[in-house]
């Protein structure tokens, strides 16, 4: 770039020399610049000289030490090695040979001391024989064991004076090569600190030179830059640096100054191009160079401009003016020329690219909100139109819309999933319509070639017009114009095509937009994916949770129960409840909540459903089911953290309810750990919480399960439930009880079926973050015509009058068919509880769905089923219950054991299976073949 120097020629700019003279300042003067450097010299050698000097200071005293440490040692172990040293240090007045040799040595050698001690550190020797038999002051433990020490430390007086002593212990050893003695010696540091005394003059006299020379350099530096600078002043250097630096820091484009007589001061090429200026332009008054009227009279005007647009030939110019000296009133100016011919164009695209970018974060914000596929497709239809199409669809794989992995083999079928735009205004598939498409079709091929197809024309689209001839025709006439067709693609996997239309209306789709359909349809794709994984996991843990949840009702006497289960939105969690039949007529409710979602939580409540059904066929009080449950969770967890390298951290938790309900005596014992408290709903309707003692949840071991027993008179109600029922983000699970408690009032009337119903219609929350589960058991009371009990005399004597009291209860409900079978079970189990038990002996009989028949005695000695030798002349009693029982077993009381079997009964008779009675006994007693 050419500039022409615009610097005014006046007599102002060269000031007279005799002036220039009269204004020459010392060089050394504080006030001039080359004063302020000679300062700044005189500075600099002073602290190069204390450096210096403490440098000098520093490295003698360390090379001193040093020394003093050397001259320790050599001195130490001469006198230790010397002749006569180890025979005098074991003499029987060591002090009277080695002194004299020690103060000889001391002086010899330079040092200020040399002692002698024992093994224990008692000096022998020093140059002051009053601190002699006293304790040596250093360390001489590493020495007894045959090493040198070498060490800084203070002691009693020395002759050099006070001052630390640097000083080493070497060991004195006889010809064995055992530790006899100790020898020290030592230097105090002040001695040999004196040795950096002798350089500092020198270091004096260097700094005085360097000023001398930092004095005769400023005066020639001065003196050659008043040469250099032709005895300008400051003033007039910074004026010039005044025109340069708005040169450097005005020019966007052309660059213009002027001066306030309105001459051309600098035009730099771009200013003379954009105005058609001649080349001798410099000094030239603006009225001379030719230009238009309007940029004339810009240029020679005082007042500022800013942004400004004139026309210059066929050139839009954008033009800011401004004083060149706005502090003074010396006038002038600097204009600056900026081109803005294709600013409207530019412009215009930088619009378009802005929507675009805004209509990409709207696509990023607004797309993939949820975790449901056609929510999603939806999304993308409703982000495009209308400020990038006017109609779009999404058409997806089957295999999509169900969560399953999409293959090339579903290509041609597709589903439409989503519908942008005025759907009444064109002719285009309904949602939710399989859509077979043609190889040709711009759809077919965009998903085969995995590319953008751009149909500009669709009235020149032969494969878009064969695909539905019709349907083509009509969404013609109605206005379509241009098709794009872009594959969802997420993983390098084909999820599916979008299509965004264009009408008449809108400009048709140009080669430019492809980029943008792809960005958009890739953001879409991959929300799309992530949509159709969480579905199919989603499917899988809920297929998985309903499969280990119970499939009906069990049969039994005590309860008329009714349930729902309402999994997540977001996941299934680990909620389960279950209805287990107990001997006695008697029913287990339970009622739990894993912590966590999705197939880990469901997989551990399946795990803890089985648990809580082999502890209940063993017929566990119900604090011992909890804490075996418990056990089984700490053990869980110790497996979870071996195995992804945490141990010691927990990672399952649970919660738990469980009662049991003996419809008998009208009672449920119930214990929770963790778990919300349950609701009863009395007869007459009222609504209660008992108060059920809150224990710790599972997992945390090494806490009670305390238990409480409530009397539940006929047609209660007990309503169990997890915490997804109750609790929720927009309120405290204390209003979600409040609520609860509303519902159930009055319900004493409901069947458990109305009430779960009534329960879920009205807490139901619109959108669940958590699994809800709710079982609802309305009591039954066990008829008393069929409960028969009797006490037995610890006799065996007593037993056929069991029997015939057995037979005569049974001829009263009917069952004289089942008197044979049950009177043998009960003279076996009467017999052993006789035999092997202890008072008191009780028989009870139930007559419900089946047959139950209970003995019970204060021992608590488990009987144990075997099969007996023919040669054994007993051991055949509990086998053959098992064999006329459906099913028998022990549970324990607080006062001993209950021994119980149960007959299923089929019209009066008993149902068990097998040999005839006689037939048995004798088979019994077969002797085993080969």
């Amino acid at each position: 770039m050419e500039v022409f120097s615009g610097r005014s020629q006046s007599p102002e700019r060269h000031p007279p020399v005799g002036r220039s003279r009269e204004h020459r300042a010392s060089p050394l003067d504080l006030h001039s610049a080359a004063g302020q450097v000679f300062l700044l010299q005189v500075v600099i050698v002073v602290l190069l000289v204390v450096a210096a000097a403490g440098a000098v200071v520093l490295q003698t005293a360390v090379d001193a030490v040093q020394q003093g440490r050397r001259e320790s040692i050599v001195a130490a172990q001469s006198f230790a090695s010397a002749p006569g040293t180890a025979a005098a240090l074991q003499s029987r007045d060591p002090t009277a040979v080695l002194q004299p040799r020690a103060e000889e040595a001391r002086k010899r050698a330079g040092v200020d001391f040399v002692v002698a001690m024992n093994t224990e550190g008692i000096r022998y020797t020093y140059p002051y024989p009053r601190e002699i038999g006293k304790k040596f002051v250093g360390t001489i433990a590493p020495a007894l064991k045959g090493r040198t020490v070498v060490e800084q430390a203070g002691g009693p007086p020395l002759p050099a004076g006070k001052g630390t002593a640097v000083q080493a212990v070497v060991p004195v050893t006889d010809s064995h090569g055992k530790v006899v003695g100790l020898v020290s010696a030592g230097i105090t540091v002040k001695n040999v600190a004196r040795l950096w005394m002798p350089q500092l003059p020198i270091i004096l006299g260097s700094g005085a030179a360097a000023l001398a020379l930092a004095v005769t350099g400023t005066t020639l530096v001065s003196r050659r830059l008043r040469r250099q600078t032709h005895g300008l002043a400051p003033a007039e250097l910074a004026q010039l640096y005044e025109h340069h630096d708005a040169v450097l820091h005005a020019v966007r484009e052309g660059v213009l100054i002027t001066d306030a007589d309105g001459r051309l001061l600098l035009a730099n090429d771009e200013a003379t191009q954009l105005l058609g200026l001649p080349a001798d332009v410099r000094g030239r008054p603006v009225r001379e160079l030719g230009l238009s009227e309007p940029i004339m009279r810009l240029l020679s005007s005082p007042e500022a401009v800013t942004d400004e647009v004139h026309l210059a030939g066929d050139r839009l110019l954008a033009v800011n003016k401004r004083p060149t000296y706005p502090q003074a009133d010396r006038g002038g100016s600097v204009v600056t020329l900026r081109d803005t011919t294709e600013l409207a164009a530019v412009s215009g695209r930088a619009e378009v690219t802005r929507e675009r970018l805004k209509l990409l974060y709207e696509a990023g914000v607004g797309i993939g909100t949820t975790l449901e596929v056609e929510r999603t497709a939806q999304e993308l239809a409703d982000v495009a139109v209308p400020q990038f199409a006017d109609l779009v669809t999404v058409d997806l794989l089957e295999a999509v819309l169900r969560g399953w992995e999409p293959t090339a083999e579903g290509w041609r079928h597709l589903r439409r999933a989503a519908i942008g735009g005025d759907r009444r205004m064109f002719p285009v598939y309904p949602l939710g319509q399989v859509i077979t498409f043609s190889p040709r079709t711009p759809q077919m091929r965009a998903l085969q070639e995995r590319r953008v197809m751009l149909e500009a024309d669709l009235r020149q689209a032969q494969g878009w017009r064969e695909q539905d001839a019709e349907r083509a025709r009509r969404a013609l006439e109605r206005g379509l114009r241009s098709l794009v067709a872009v594959p969802l693609q997420a993983r390098n996997v084909a999820l599916g095509v979008a299509n965004f239309y264009r009408t008449v209306d809108s400009p048709a789709f140009e080669s430019e937009d492809l980029t943008f359909a792809e960005e958009l349809a890739a953001r879409a794709a991959v929300a799309i994916d992530n949509a159709r994984r969480f579905t199919r996991e989603h499917a899988m843990a809920v297929t998985l949770q309903r499969s280990l949840l119970p499939r009906g009702q069990p049969e039994q006497d005590a309860l008329e129960v009714a349930w729902r289960y309402l999994p997540a939105e977001a996941g299934v969690g680990g909620d389960w409840f279950d209805v287990i039949p107990l001997p006695g007529a008697r029913v287990a409710l339970v009622m739990g909540d894993v912590v966590g979602h999705g197939l880990h939580a469901a997989a551990t409540m399946g795990r803890l459903r089985t648990a809580v059904h082999n502890f209940s066929t063993l017929d566990l009080p119900v604090d011992e089911v909890l804490g075996n449950l418990d056990d089984l969770v700490a053990r869980m967890d110790d497996e979870e953290n071996a195995d992804n390298g945490r141990e010691g951290e927990g990672v399952t938790g649970a919660t738990c309810l469980y009662a049991v309900y003996d419809p008998v005596a009208e009672a449920c014992t119930m214990a929770r750990a963790g778990h919300p408290e349950p609701v009863v709903v009395r007869p007459d309707g009222t609504v209660t919480c008992p108060d059920v003692p809150a224990s710790a949840p599972l997992g945390l071991g090494g806490y009670p399960f305390e238990t409480a027993e409530l009397s539940l008179p006929e047609g209660s109600q007990l309503v169990l439930y997890t915490n997804g029922l109750v609790g929720d983000r927009t309120h405290d699970i204390d209003v979600g009880m409040e609520r609860l408690r509303q519902v159930l009032d009055g319900s004493g009337r409901r069947t458990p079926e109305e009430t779960c119903q009534a329960v879920i219609d009205a807490l139901k929350p619109s959108q669940s973050s958590d699994d809800i589960a709710l079982l609802t058991a309305r009591t039954r009371k066990f008829p008393p015509s069929g409960v028969a009990v009797w006490d037995v005399p610890p006799d065996p004597a007593a037993v056929p009058s069991v029997r015939a009291r057995c037979r005569e209860t049974l001829r009263e409900w009917g069952l004289e068919e089942a008197g044979f079978s049950t009177e043998l079970i009960l003279s076996e189990l009467i017999t052993n509880a006789i035999r092997y038990g202890s008072p008191p002996v009780g028989v009870r009989l139930l007559h419900g769905r089946c047959l139950i028949c209970e003995v019970s005695d204060g021992s608590g000695t488990s009987p144990r089923l075997r099969r007996a030798a023919t040669t054994d002349e007993g051991g055949r009693g509990l086998f053959l219950v098992a064999q006329f029982a459906q099913r028998w077993g022990t549970r324990y009381t607080t006062h001993g054991k209950v021994i119980w079997a149960e007959q299923l009964l089929h019209d009066g008779a008993s149902a068990a299976t097998g040999l005839a009675p006689v037939d048995f006994l004798l088979d019994q007693f077969d002797d085993p073949g080969p």
